[in-house]
């Protein structure tokens, strides 16, 4: 029997050796990845395109870098670890005394043996990170240093899937890409994107999905950018990231705070027993701040385990392969199931018997096996036109899967009748 779990992790390991960045070969060979299990458009936006108030940078291709001693003894190569180049990092080759070398390393001083993750996109720079352990061994007066990179015109590039359904309404499900060797802040959200729109092609849908794989920043502003036409048909949206790791989920609001997406993901911690895991929208973190931004406001909250910032393998070699859970993957993918879920049965009903209780043993409905009672109850006495089913979740208590069979079966008996339109 297929394991979900497995498959998920196989996904994490495949994708954590690609040498990622905003720009490059490294991330048109993760969205070919993506692309063998998804429909995936790739677009290309030329380096120099002004999107919003940023241009594309130029194209950053890179084979390779060192650090050797004069005699020629390797110290750092990045063929060990590719976190070892500090992104972005201009080419060099020349001797390099021990005092400026000093001010091109980044290290952890307080986890001697971890490697740190860190860029220069936009301001141009070299550099290596190093463990703080190497930094230390370093005592030569000089060293030779080589860059092998190139920073060209070129294009970035980001890849979509869009999953029609019965409405042009769409749920945008957007994921960054362009972390190295990141397991957890990467490819963990890769691999539970890749799943859901996977499971998500096989069944009916109401709305229109569109999973977005792009480079964090700079790639959702460019898909803004070019998709004016596209942002008033979406009606949810999350951002996807660090799904792996061994913590409990989390869900950051949106900047509107009580969109509807907010709620739904909302209880779908609560019946998860993670009620305390609702944080609010601040303007920094992933993705979600540029569809948020003030001019857009879109209803677009961020879907994690722990936060950004808040493990110490966050950002460091540490987060590796290991590091991430395959029951994790799996729970991060039902819940994500279970909001879709409740996207696509979400609605409002009214009652054709509004008068006093109706009789239910005559409708097969009384003690009706597989059927909670309070949960008809409470359908049956909200059910009046104006509260939707995540209303009456919230209000009951109940759980969302059994609020909407009580309000299925209650259709079936005739006792409710769909509006026409979903709740705004």
């Amino acid at each position: 029997m297929r394991d979900l779990a497995d498959d998920l992790h196989a996904h994490v390991r495949a994708l954590f050796p690609i040498w990622r960045s905003i720009t490059g070969p490294g991330l048109r060979e993760t969205l070919r990845y993506i692309g063998e299990w998804l429909p995936l458009r790739i677009h290309e936006v030329p380096s120099g395109t002004p999107v919003l108030d940023w241009e594309v940078p130029p194209e950053w291709t890179v084979r390779g870098g060192t650090i050797r001693t004069l005699d020629g003894r390797t110290v750092i190569d990045t063929a060990e670890h590719n976190l070892h180049l500090l992104q972005y990092s201009v080419p060099i080759d020349r001797v390099v005394g021990r005092e400026e070398l000093d001010r091109h390393l980044h290290s952890l001083p307080d986890q001697p043996d971890l490697i740190p993750y860190r860029t220069s996109y936009y301001v141009r720079n070299w550099g290596f990170c190093v463990t703080e352990r190497q930094r230390a061994a370093m005592q030569d007066a000089a060293y030779r240093v080589t860059i092998d990179a190139t920073l060209a015109p070129g294009s970035l590039s980001y890849g979509e899937c869009l999953l029609r359904g019965e409405t042009e309404e769409e749920v945008l499900l957007s994921t960054h890409c362009c972390h190295p060797a990141l397991a957890n802040d990467n490819c963990a959200a890769i691999a539970v994107a890749i799943e859901l729109a996977r499971a998500l092609a096989d069944q009916p849908r109401r709305l229109t999905y569109r999973f977005l794989f792009a480079p964090g920043t700079i790639g959702a502003i460019a898909w803004l950018h070019g998709n004016r036409a596209v942002l008033p048909r979406i009606r949810h949206g999350l951002v996807l990231s660090c799904l792996g790791d061994p913590g409990p989920p989390s869900y950051k609001q949106s900047r509107r705070g009580t969109a509807r997406i907010d709620r739904y993901a909302a209880q779908a911690l609560r019946e998860a027993g993670h009620a305390d895991r609702v944080l609010p929208f601040v303007p920094y973190g992933y993705d979600e701040r540029q569809y948020c931004s003030p001019g857009f406001d879109l209803p677009v909250g961020c879907l994690m385990r722990s936060p950004n910032g808040t493990f110490p393998e966050y950002h460091t070699s540490a987060d590796d392969p290991d590091f991430v859970r395959p029951e994790a993957l799996r729970d991060s993918l039902s819940m994500l199931q279970g909001i879709v879920g409740m996207i696509e049965q979400d609605g409002v009903w009214r009652s054709t018997s509004p008068y006093g209780e109706p009789q239910l043993g005559r409708r097969g409905l009384y003690g009706a096996s597989g059927l909670d009672q309070m949960a008809l109850l409470w359908v049956l006495n909200l059910a009046d036109g104006r509260h939707s089913l995540l209303d009456i979740a919230e209000r009951s208590g109940q759980g969302f899967a059994a609020i909407a069979a009580a309000a299925a079966a209650a259709t079936r008996a005739g006792l409710l009748v769909a509006e026409p339109e979903p709740p705004a």
